[in-house]
């Protein structure tokens, strides 16, 4: 018996030592990885506002330039977590950047320069923002980055005034998604008429809503706050129109 317990004493030590080895490097990575977004997260508390964005400042700080700079490096992550949070982080940087480049997505052309003609090299490649959305973030099938990536418009989801964290990622990303669905300014239900109007993202992006949840109104229907207009979206009764796209820069000019 004595030999026996102590050969599965000697099984197991070496599994617990690994376990915990495991588990150091998992929380070292993390922690590296909360303190990389750090100087965004600074920036961003201190320029933006309830979603208005204050260009100049940002524009003033040396520490955008070198976290932009930081960016061009090939990352490694730790699950999946840290990927969306890296990517939905980096777009919105590189969002803020073209606008202190001098670019706009304010007019067709400007929508051309901005999302197509403008190249950043991040996370080890060069790409646009259209195509960083569409083959690097999308693909990574999490719906709600649509109501967490800011494109520097009013129609945009408001931009927040913090960083995206790998650690607290799906509430956060709750949170944005509950923000804008409920936001009267973006989303506008007539319970009388069964008519609403939503914010053009939910025609853009309607694959990626139906593939979630079927249609575009059930997917809806999960963070909507009111009952009533939430059973009626759960049964696709509502007649859909979209609203026009502010395109008009969300803060000041640089």
């Amino acid at each position: 018996m004595y030999i026996l317990l102590k050969k599965r004493r000697e099984i197991f030590l070496p599994l617990k030592l690994l376990f915990l080895i495991v588990i150091s490097i998992y929380a070292v990575a993390s922690q590296a990885a909360v303190e990389f977004h750090k100087p965004f997260d600074t920036i961003l508390r201190e320029n933006v506002f309830d979603g208005e964005v204050n260009y100049k400042g940002i524009n003033e700080d040396a520490n955008f330039a070198q976290y932009i700079k930081s960016l061009e490096a090939k990352p490694n992550f730790s699950n999946k977590n840290e990927e969306l949070t890296y990517w939905i982080n980096a777009y919105n940087a590189l969002a803020i950047k073209g606008i202190l480049d001098g670019r706009s997505p304010s007019t067709l052309f400007g929508k051309i320069g901005y999302f197509k003609n403008a190249k950043y090299k991040v996370g080890g490649k060069k790409i646009n923002l259209y195509d960083l959305e569409h083959k690097v973030i999308i693909p990574l099938g999490e719906p709600r980055i649509h109501f967490a990536i800011n494109c520097a418009s009013e129609s945009c989801p408001k931009l927040l005034s913090r960083v995206y964290t790998a650690k607290n990622l799906d509430s956060e990303l709750d949170k944005v998604t509950i923000a804008f669905i409920n936001d009267p300014t973006r989303n506008k239900f007539d319970k009388e008429t069964k008519i609403v109007h939503l914010s053009k993202i939910f025609d853009w992006f309607k694959k990626d809503f139906k593939k979630h949840s079927g249609s575009v109104q059930k997917y809806i229907a999960q963070y909507v706050n009111d009952l009533e207009i939430k059973k009626a979206l759960q049964a696709d009764s509502y007649t859909v129109r979209y609203l026009k796209y502010d395109w008009s820069l969300n803060g000041t000019a640089p």
